[in-house]
């Protein structure tokens, strides 16, 4: 592991533009999760007799 008070910049911009795709490639799985599971569900909420 690299010691973030020793980095210089390039490294550091390097390291939050990779947190910044991780967190972005997350939110987007988790989305489409979401999104998978709403439309699977959907059509038998709806006919569900309450």
């Amino acid at each position: 592991m690299s010691n973030p008070a020793r980095e210089s910049e390039a490294e550091s911009k390097a390291r939050r533009g990779r947190n910044i795709a991780l967190a972005l490639g997350l939110l987007l799985f988790v989305a489409l999760i979401f999104v998978v599971t709403i439309v699977r569900l959907g059509s038998n909420v709806a006919q569900r007799p309450f």
